[in-house]
């Protein structure tokens, strides 16, 4: 049972660090890529649907970000939803692709980038640091119940405390590398 509910907290606490990353691949460096456009919503036929399910998005270039819509007549709806994302990008729409160039990032948005990453981890942190207080309540109630014992509570307080130390590392660990690539000119 205490081993359900560690087992339960570790997947959950995976579950937080792959958000991370998903959070993180958003934020802008001075690589193009297609995840910092992906997720706009596009207006298509009254409907509204992410870019990458209305058209194909590459980066033939560091600097540059194309996207070749699946049907033409989406191309001006794209270029629209691109404008209003207000992501400070100017696309450029040739009739058949929408092209992005990524400019360079000036040294102070690079900071105000890397405090963003930094902020993303330390809300990992405390996503985790709930996930841990939730197993271990979860471990007391037990105890409470006489379901498990003193011996099955320490030991399960070691492990948690075990998971929480490693998990931070790996959070601490992604942060650094993505601050590092953000601060990279």
């Amino acid at each position: 049972m205490v081993k359900d509910i560690i087992s339960d907290a570790e997947k959950r606490m995976v579950g937080a660090l792959s958000n991370l990353s998903e959070e993180l691949k958003k934020i802008r460096t001075n690589r193009a890529n297609s995840s910092l456009v992906e997720d706009i919503p596009v207006s298509y036929y009254g409907s509204t649907i992410s870019l990458k399910e209305a058209a194909t998005i590459t980066t033939p270039e560091p600097s540059l970000i194309q996207i070749k819509p699946f049907d033409r007549n989406a191309i001006g709806d794209i270029e629209l939803a691109i404008r209003n994302a207000e992501l400070g990008f100017s696309p450029i729409n040739d009739g058949t692709f929408v092209r992005i160039s990524i400019p360079s990032l000036t040294e102070e948005r690079r900071v105000e980038l890397a405090s963003q990453v930094k902020r993303a981890g330390e809300n990992a942190k405390v996503q985790l640091r709930t996930l841990r207080g939730e197993a271990w309540s979860k471990v007391q109630d037990l105890v409470k119940k006489s379901e498990a014992t003193e011996d099955d509570k320490y030991r399960s307080e070691k492990e948690l405390n075990e998971l929480i130390e490693r998990m931070n590392k790996q959070v601490d660990s992604t942060v650094s590398a993505k601050e590092a690539e953000v601060m990279k000119i």
